[in-house]
């Protein structure tokens, strides 16, 4: 099946359980033929917006599977980005290996504190590659039950690539560049970049944004995941 569309990822059984056919809902969009391997999209709206939906849809014309899991189907807010989001996350890879795509052909893309989470995913999960937009938590745990991105540094197993605008106060680039020397000591591949003038994303045309920096934001991410999802 090619195009967008939406369906029904069967969460994994917890340790010691055996599965009760719970599912966690997904959009997905397919390219036309054969798929170079799959990308699950976390984000932290409680809709597909019409941004979101434009790069699942460019992800997909670069012959990526574009999947992501619906966050907030069963948790709230304050829920969204602890258990469940490993879980949701790992159904939706499940979801990608189901349909032929090899696990180190599964990136993780993520914004905001989801871009965290995708992090995160990368130092547990066996996936190809990650890239994180303005993620937060970096020298202090966004809740209890994670650690910080700077502790968490040394344990990513795949290539990870974050991207932030310098004028974010959520992540000041004195924070910014402590999660760049803790990165350079991960065992994979790993790029942080901070855009001068933008004041949170920069792959998201803005007010403080100029093209040409969109164009970067952008195209270091496809790039990313081209040459490191093999």
């Amino acid at each position: 099946m090619s195009g967008f569309f939406e369906d029904a990822a069967p969460l994994r059984a917890k340790e010691g359980k055996t599965a009760d056919g719970a599912t966690v809902p997904v959009t997905a969009i397919e390219p036309e033929g054969n798929a170079r391997g799959g990308i699950v999209v976390l984000h932290r709206s409680s809709e597909f917006t019409d941004s979101l939906l434009a790069l699942m849809r460019s992800l997909s014309a670069e012959g990526w599977i574009a999947v992501a899991p619906h966050l907030f189907d069963r948790s709230s807010d304050a829920q969204v980005f602890g258990g469940s989001l490993f879980a949701n996350f790992d159904a939706s890879f499940d979801w990608l290996t189901a349909r032929g795509v090899f696990a180190d052909c599964v990136g993780a893309l993520g914004f905001d504190d989801a871009g965290s989470a995708a992090f995160l995913v990368a130092t547990s999960r066996p996936i190809g590659a990650a890239v994180s937009i303005a993620a937060r938590g970096i020298v202090e745990p966004l809740t209890a039950d994670v650690p910080a991105l700077v502790d968490a540094a040394e344990q990513l197993q795949a290539p990870w690539l974050g991207l932030y605008g310098e004028g974010d106060a959520e992540s000041p680039p004195e924070q910014v560049e402590q999660l760049r020397d803790a990165v350079a000591k991960a065992p994979v591949a790993t790029n942080v970049v901070s855009y001068a003038g933008v004041g949170h994303r920069a792959d998201e045309p803005t007010a403080d944004s100029s093209d040409d920096v969109l164009v970067d934001a952008q195209t270091r991410i496809f790039d990313w995941f081209d040459s490191n999802l093999r």
